[in-house]
């Protein structure tokens, strides 16, 4: 087999290759017996006429079809191995040459990953705030258990309600009179001050009393979900039907141990403080790689085809819909709920998807220029992390994993370049104190929780 490469305009390429004629005639017999059991030739049994007789009855042109089917489609992939190149968009096939005792020629035009050309990859500079957990982060997440941990119980008839309080509430929504999607709720428990609901109708219902029918005027956000209603005036009738107080219990060893595997409430503040500090680090951590990585993509100069952008939206789409699917949600209602349109989602997630493709570009590009390869050992590793997350062994893990190693593999080739920025990088920590977010708890009794009981 004969391939010769040319390169068209901006990142497509041309592909000539030349398959010879023993490896056509060989395809042209298999597509001989596949034919003939399943046409009927006058004078001859079903599957016994002669190839020249089955040619001249239905014309050679069947047998070349099916020949093509299977020849073009190998000697694309092998032309693809020898010269190297990444497709990211299905070829056009073209058959130039097709006739008995000569060579099979045919051109394949496809877009192919574009070329990168890195900027500065090492010493590069960026500076990320120098995270301490303090004695209030400590006692915030206390309080944030104690309040999880909590009992409800029903306040005294004529109590008013206050924030923190849940409320149990119907609803009825109007915007123009009109009643619209979504704004219509039975037997719903709301806690106030969690700002779940649109900005000022839970601080409307603070006074109200069990029984008590109250209205509600909000207006929706500019930037709310659903296009229709941002920035309308909007009307709900409010049933408040019962409300809850939270009764927390006491700070002490006995909490510790209820809700943890802890027997005192200083060891688990401990335990707490550690984990913040963990997440701290991983988050600090996490934001250096982030800005090394964008660094880099903004010194890297490609030209990314069209091609490869509507790919990664497809992609996104695609894991946005599974994850829709795991919460009961169709893509239909979706859109329905947020009042947008499939072509708009899609506009949304561009820029993030221009941004991810370039990132891995840039990415690959560095492990490509350093000779980065992912063993065995990298791959199992990955398997045993992953196992780890889940709680399992990683025996379990690995076969269902087995048909994900090309994409496992790419992202382990990825996470190596990033190693290698942060390994060469100038970080320099400064002084500031923003909040530190919330973590994991430690591991508590489920059972032992009395919220909403």
């Amino acid at each position: 087999m004969k391939t010769k490469l040319e390169r068209m305009e901006r990142n497509e390429v041309a592909l000539e290759i030349e398959v010879e004629s023993d490896r056509l005639e060989q395809a042209m017999q298999k597509a001989y017996r596949k034919v003939v059991t399943k046409v009927s030739i006058p004078g001859f049994r079903k599957g016994k006429a002669p190839r020249q007789v089955l040619e001249a009855y239905l014309g050679k042109e069947v047998l070349f079809e099916d020949a093509l089917e299977e020849v073009i489609p190998q000697a694309y992939e092998e032309a693809v191995k020898e010269t190297q190149i990444e497709p990211v968009t299905q070829p056009k096939i073209d058959v130039v040459q097709i006739e008995d005792g000569k060579p099979l020629i045919f051109k394949a035009n496809v877009i192919v990953k574009p070329e990168v050309k890195l900027g500065t990859i090492t010493g590069l500079r960026v500076e990320v705030p120098k995270r301490e957990v303090r004695d209030e982060d400590v006692e915030q997440r206390l309080e944030i258990m104690r309040n999880r941990y909590s009992k409800l119980i029903p306040a005294e008839e004529g109590t008013p309600a206050e924030n923190g309080d849940v409320v149990n509430i119907d609803f009825k929504g109007f915007v123009d009179g009109e009643p619209f999607p979504g704004g219509m709720g039975e037997d719903y428990s709301l806690e106030l001050g969690s700002n779940t609901f649109i900005p000022g109708f839970e601080d409307q219902l603070i006074g109200a009393v069990a029984g008590e029918e109250k209205e509600v005027k909000v207006t929706f956000p500019e930037d709310y979900h659903a296009e229709d209603l941002r920035g309308k005036e909007a009307r709900f009738e409010v049933k408040v039907n019962q409300i809850q107080k939270r009764e927390l219990t006491p700070l002490n060893d006995e909490f510790a141990r209820d809700i943890s595997e802890f027997d005192t409430l200083e060891e688990l503040k401990a335990d707490i403080r550690k984990k913040l500090e963990e997440e701290a680090e991983a988050q600090t951590e996490g934001m250096i790689r982030q800005d090394l990585v964008a660094k880099a993509v903004e010194q890297a100069e490609t030209d990314i085809p069209e091609e490869m952008i509507e790919n990664q939206l497809d992609l996104m789409v695609q894991r946005f819909e599974e994850r829709l699917y795991y919460q009961g949600m169709r893509m239909e209602d979706y859109l329905q709920i947020a009042g947008i349109t499939m072509e708009k989602m899609r506009e949304d997630m561009r820029p993030q998807a221009e941004r991810s493709v370039k990132e891995n570009l840039v990415l690959e590009t560095i492990a490509k220029q350093m000779g980065f390869k992912v063993s065995d050992e990298d791959f199992h590793r990955q398997i045993e992390k992953v196992a780890k997350e889940f709680g399992m062994e990683a025996e379990a893990v690995a076969p269902s994993l087995e048909g994900s190693r090309q994409r496992i593999e790419y992202g382990i080739l990825l996470d190596k370049a990033v190693d290698y920025l942060r390994e060469h990088a100038e970080v320099v920590f400064v002084e500031e104190q923003p909040d530190v977010p919330d973590v994991n708890e430690p591991e508590v009794k489920e059972e032992e929780s009395g919220e909403g009981k």
